[in-house]
C-alpha cells in the first residue's frame, strides 16, 4: 500500500492505495470524479486524459503513486463557475455525439492550446489529436470546436 497526497482540481486529497492503482482508478473510484473515462486501458483512446502539473497525461498509464505531490486537473476542474471556453466551444459547435470521448478531447485540446498557442490550423489539430479516438464523429466538428475554443482562451 502507498499513502499519497495530491491536489486535485484545487483541493488537497489523500488516500491509501495499492501500489498498482492507476491514476484513473484513484480519480474515479476513490475521489468519485467520473468525468475522466476509461475507454481502452491501453493508452489508445485518450478518454482518460487529465492534466498533471499542467501537462496532458493519459491517466490509464500512470500509477496514482506517481502523482503523489502533483497538481492534477480533471474535466470537472477546468470550469470556474462557468464552462471553460473549450467546453463552451464543444457545446456550441456540436463537437460531441455520445460524449464518451469528450472529456479527454477537451483536456487534450486545452493542453494543445497551452503548448501551441491560439492560432491552430486544421492539420495541427488533427495531428495533435492522434492519441484521442472518437468512434461517433468524423472529427470535423471536433476540429471546429477546438479552433473556436482556442480563439476564446
Amino acid at each position: 500500500m502507498s499513502s499519497l497526497t495530491m491536489t486535485v482540481n484545487g483541493s488537497e486529497v489523500s488516500g491509501d492505495v495499492e501500489d498498482r492503482t492507476l491514476l484513473v482508478e484513484f480519480i474515479r473510484e476513490h475521489l468519485r470524479l467520473t468525468g475522466t473515462h476509461v475507454g481502452c486501458d491501453t493508452s489508445q483512446c485518450g478518454a482518460c486524459v487529465v492534466h498533471v502539473d499542467g501537462k496532458a497525461v493519459k491517466s490509464c498509464t500512470m500509477l496514482a503513486a506517481q502523482a503523489n505531490g502533483c497538481d492534477v486537473t480533471t474535466i470537472e476542474g477546468v470550469a470556474n463557475g462557468d464552462l471553460h471556453p473549450m467546453q463552451t466551444a464543444f457545446k456550441e459547435n456540436h463537437g460531441l455525439q455520445c460524449g464518451f470521448c469528450t472529456p479527454g478531447m477537451i483536456m487534450s485540446a486545452i493542453d494543445m492550446v497551452n503548448r501551441k498557442g491560439k492560432d491552430l490550423d486544421e492539420a495541427t489539430i488533427r495531428s495533435e489529436l492522434e492519441g484521442n479516438i472518437c468512434r461517433c464523429t468524423g472529427y470535423h466538428n471536433i476540429v471546429k470546436s477546438i479552433q473556436d475554443g482556442a480563439s476564446k482562451m
